[in-house]
């Protein structure tokens, strides 16, 4: 049986930026090639970077991803590169936008794939199944494809598929078993989810058998704008047994041999398989097979829960701070739990001389929450600062009757006032702090509290908060470092501080009863009677709901955070404002 040295490259491609996107083609092909590889993979829309929106609908941005395929098969040749098939994805089109009023049916923008092999493009396949959930629109931007494309790569018949295509039975995969082939590549922008690596395996294992081939997956890593990509590439046998897989959240160089079964059918030949058709190729020379010891990827061990999403969250922070070219970033340190955490993320992520913290105390903010603040800034080592409230506060009520909970809100603006000032007159972007319990009840200020340009924890029930501030000062200790979050800050009971002796549980039920109820409404689309069949008191869920309804206004100005749930407030879960549909009890 032949062998593949296969290398698939875990990289982190950037929207937009064709220029970078092809560089990091050349430069991991190059490692790739260096290492002995025959065939290397890139992940799904790799030149554009992914996902694109609505710039699918810019026939200057098409033709530029066209363009930029183009010369990248011929720098790959002129790298001396040009023998090493490289599969990557682009953005391509072979008719108007479907929104056009010239559009063709079956025709327009493109998911797709290409095959570059001595300066040319000797193969494209474009993306079968077109997710419509979740995150995904594909079905406004694509029209899907109607042809399996097989190429024959040193001596083995290699399919080419895309993403979504794995996570539906029958098309692509069918049709792969029904022509013969040895391997099937399928190329990933698949968003992290929370414990998505544990279903991945087994759905990679299916699609094994079904295609009776083996997979070679591979996925991009890095955050665009709401979404954070965690790799896990891995390759797997047609029996499903798993050879090799990447760490997530990294990039990475999988290189691994697989023994592959010679191909059976004449190229050039074209079949009908399961409502596609099968389109051939032959790639003719390749690198020879490499002397030496085989290569061999490894496995990685998965991680817990806590240390995931950890990683997930510095990581979508990261990028999201770099892409858009922030060089700092700042954020109100209240001494509570989210601030800390919010606080601790960002030092993982760009380093203590990038983050400025801003202690913004009132005459109700207590002594422990501004030692607790301080002495978070002393752990991380980020530029802290504090500017104390009260005076512009008291210049406030000094021109206008405010009480109860307006002069909490009032507070909670003068913070927000401050921060953004600083934004403006520093060029930090200013991270808010909320986590998704708070965010679900609207238990925040507009225009306060949810002040700012990012939200790291904006998809975090407040449980998870505790646990990761938990995990992440074992981490430490783990590691012979300083803790960096003050146990007090994970102690003490939460409140916003913002009148005499308040807490969170005045308003709200306590975080270990109220957050299940989210998770079921929100996450699970449980209504009242499913809720309360769980076990959940009546009058607590009619309270949770109510609050959870009227706030959707509040949700929708909210500042963009890291997706780690399965159903994240925004691109994921999209309800009308004006809407006066209720859970009656």
């Amino acid at each position: 049986m032949p062998t593949l040295r296969l290398a698939l490259s875990q990289v982190n491609p950037s929207v937009g930026d064709l220029a970078g996107n092809a560089d990091l083609v050349r430069s991991w092909t190059r490692q790739a090639a260096d290492a002995g590889a025959q065939l290397v993979l890139f992940p799904e829309m790799m030149l554009t970077g992914y996902p694109v929106e609505d710039l699918v609908f810019r026939r200057s941005f098409v033709a530029a991803s066209q363009a930029a395929l183009q010369r990248l098969a011929a720098d790959l040749a002129e790298d001396g590169l040009g023998d090493l098939p490289v599969v990557v994805g682009y953005l391509d089109a072979d008719g108007p936008p479907q929104i056009s009023g010239d559009a063709e049916p079956g025709r327009g923008a493109r998911n797709a794939a290409a095959l570059l092999h001595r300066g040319t493009v000797v193969a494209r396949y474009f993306k079968h199944h077109l997710p419509n959930y979740g995150v995904f629109d594909e079905d406004r931007y694509f029209v899907s494809g109607d042809q399996l494309t097989v190429v024959r790569i040193g001596g083995v018949d290699v399919a080419l598929t895309i993403c979504e295509d794995l996570w539906q039975a029958g098309g692509p995969f069918a049709a792969a078993r029904q022509a013969g082939v040895g391997l099937v590549v399928n190329i990933n922008g698949s968003p992290y989810e929370l414990n998505k690596d544990d279903i991945r395996l087994p759905l990679v294992r299916r699609r094994a058998a079904e295609a009776n081939a083996a997979i070679a997956y591979v996925n991009m890593i890095g955050g665009q704008d709401e979404l954070v990509f965690e790799g896990d590439s891995m390759i797997v046998t047609s029996d499903g047994e798993l050879l090799t897989r990447a760490p997530q959240f990294v990039e990475h160089l999988l290189m691994h041999d697989v023994e592959l079964p010679a191909a059976t059918t004449a190229p050039g030949s074209r079949n009908v398989a399961d409502d596609m058709r099968v389109a051939h190729h032959t790639v003719d020379v390749i690198p020879p097979a490499p002397s030496g010891p085989a290569a061999v990827g490894g496995l990685i061990e998965p991680v817990a829960d806590e240390a995931e999403v950890w990683h997930a969250l510095v990581l979508g922070l990261r990028d999201y701070v770099n892409k858009n070219r922030f060089a700092s970033v700042a954020l109100g340190l209240s001494g509570g739990i989210d601030s800390a955490v919010v606080a601790a993320l960002a030092v993982d992520a760009l380093g203590p001389d990038r983050v400025v913290g801003v202690s913004l105390p009132s005459q109700h903010s207590s002594e422990h929450s501004r030692e607790d603040a301080a002495d978070l800034a002393k752990r991380t080592g980020l530029d802290y600062r504090v500017e104390p409230i009260q005076p512009m506060v008291d210049a406030f009520l000094a021109n206008l009757s405010l009480s109860g909970i307006a002069v909490e809100n009032l507070q909670a603006r003068v913070r927000g006032v401050i921060l953004m000032a600083l934004s403006n007159q520093e060029g930090h972007l200013v991270l808010t702090t909320g986590n998704k319990s708070e965010l679900a009840v609207g238990y925040s200020t507009l225009y306060g509290d949810s002040v700012g340009g990012f939200n790291p924890i904006k998809d975090v029930w407040k449980t998870l908060v505790w646990r990761l501030a938990k995990w992440r000062n074992a981490d430490a200790a783990r590691r012979g470092e300083t803790a960096p979050i003050p146990e007090n800050s994970i102690g003490k009971p939460p409140s916003a501080e913002l009148s005499p002796g308040q807490l969170d549980s005045d308003s709200l039920p306590d975080y270990d009863v109220l957050d299940p109820i989210l998770i079921g409404y929100v996450d699970g689309d449980l209504g009242r009677d499913g809720l309360v069949e769980s076990g959940h008191d009546p009058a607590v869920v009619d309270k949770v709901l109510r609050l959870v309804d009227t706030a959707e206004y509040k949700r929708r100005q909210s500042a963009p955070g890291t997706k780690i749930s399965m159903k994240a407030f925004g691109r994921d879960r999209r309800l009308p404002i004006t809407n006066r549909w209720r859970e009656h009890g």
